[in-house]
């Protein structure tokens, strides 16, 4: 007989040892099925944290320091993982799809749904450009279902290959609007110049400082991993030291004043550079990849209790057209202009500019957001972002294994033949370690 009046510390343990055990299993339970781990997350937590004994306040609107925290946890070693899966050597023109993304796809959607903010939603100007950069760039932890497969599995497409970088490299990109949201915020009281500042500081700087922080500390890293006389840290066999450089990079990148999620992708991509073909980048990768799906895993039965809860309570059928026009529209319509001109097919141009998926990365800009600035409408944000999330969550989840399993076809791949990889990403991390027997 059950003893609902446990000692809590047991009754942890033992959901603890639950949700390990998810984590390994639920990916390969879901590879061939038509929905993502991460639906499946959210209803696991919506029941959770509302059964009668362990049913609590998780709403991100009540805590909004520890939100800001775990989110920037679980970015950060989403973006060194998508960092380590990239095979393509770093070329300016090899990226050309990349540049497109960020330098079209990102300032259209920000401008798009700031103007949509204002419009459709009734936001202030500050509200809703806040609301757009939280809301322009995809998501490095949802989008891992889309994303390329481990180092040296091959089969690295256009399709998968934007999708990955694209969301290693915008989340760093966004956070020049974020703060021109927190600046304006700020500034409407004194009336104090800005301009300057935000482009010099904000723009500039940051960003330039990310960028070479990343580069010397995967460097570092790289000589000391892989080139290092003596014992070089990829004889320890221990993938823990990508994590040491996650942790290293985003803090060194912070410390300088610039912008830490840019610092780490490029520290995973110098990391790589240093050795493109040791086998050793794969164990880096994996428990990377482990550490980021728990982590992921308990922030979405976080997000699903909150859901139970009522964190989308107050949303109407304005807010409910604002979400799908975000998906469906403006995603779509800005990721095909950017992929004019292109050497892509129809079809993955269209994959592409579909697949602008919104996750984690969102719930880390508005906590930031709204801890760092002056913005009255904090709940309402909170709401309209939250439901972008689960639709999302929702429209790719349940559109992500066909439609891949499309473009692998038409790319000559069989998804569904005896012994054929997994997809990449969190519906196949079970994929077996070839690349050590080839």
């Amino acid at each position: 007989m059950l003893d609902w009046e446990a000692d809590p510390y047991i009754v942890v343990m033992t959901g603890s040892g639950l949700l390990i055990a998810l984590v390994a299993w639920l990916p390969l339970a879901l590879r061939r099925l038509w929905i993502s781990l991460p639906i499946v997350c959210l209803v696991i937590g919506g029941v959770v944290f509302n059964l009668p004994r362990i049913g609590t306040n998780v709403s991100p609107v009540d805590f909004p320091v520890i939100t800001e925290r775990v989110t920037e946890l679980v970015v950060i070693i989403a973006l060194m993982g998508a960092g380590l899966k990239i095979d393509r050597i770093f070329k300016f023109s090899d990226w050309q799809v990349t540049w497109r993304l960020l330098g079209i796809t990102m300032p259209l959607g920000i401008l798009a749904i700031t103007v949509l903010g204002m419009n459709l939603l009734n936001l202030s100007v500050f509200g809703a450009l806040l609301l757009a950069a939280c809301l322009a760039p995809t998501d490095p932890v949802l989008a891992s279902d889309v994303q390329v497969g481990p180092p040296h599995e091959g089969g690295e497409d256009t399709v998968r290959f934007a999708l990955t970088s694209e969301a290693g490299l915008n989340d760093g990109l966004a956070f020049p609007f974020v703060h021109l949201a927190i600046v304006l915020s700020a500034v409407l009281a004194t009336g104090e110049p800005w301009l300057v500042h935000w482009t010099g500081y904000y723009l500039i700087w940051k960003i330039l400082a990310g960028i070479f922080c990343g580069w010397v500390v995967g460097q570092v890293f790289g000589w000391l991993t892989f080139k290092m006389p003596g014992d070089s840290l990829a004889r320890t066999g221990d993938g823990l030291i990508a994590i040491a450089a996650t942790f290293v990079s985003y803090g060194v990148s912070e410390l300088l004043q610039g912008y830490g999620f840019l610092g780490v992708f490029i520290t995973a991509l110098a990391l790589r550079q240093v050795h493109h073909d040791h086998d050793f980048h794969r164990d880096m990768h994996d428990i990377t990849e482990q550490v980021e799906r728990l982590v992921m895993m308990v922030l979405l039965l976080m997000f699903g209790g909150a859901l139970a809860a009522g964190l989308l309570r107050d949303v109407g059928w304005v807010e409910v057209t604002a979400a799908v026009v975000i998906l469906l529209v403006i995603r779509p319509l800005t990721g095909l202009v950017a992929m004019i001109g292109i050497k892509a097919t129809l079809s993955e141009k269209l994959v592409i500019s579909f697949f602008g998926i919104r996750g984690v990365g969102s719930f880390y800009y508005l906590a930031y957001g709204l801890n760092h600035g002056e913005f009255l409408e904090a709940n309402r944000l909170w709401t309209i972002v939250a439901l972008v999330v689960v639709l999302s969550i929702l429209i790719h989840g349940l559109a992500v294994t066909p439609i891949m399993h499309w473009v692998d076809r038409l790319q000559g791949r069989d998804p569904d033949a005896e012994g054929a990889v997994p997809p990449p990403g969190l519906q196949g991390p079970a994929a077996p370690n070839n690349h050590e027997e080839q």
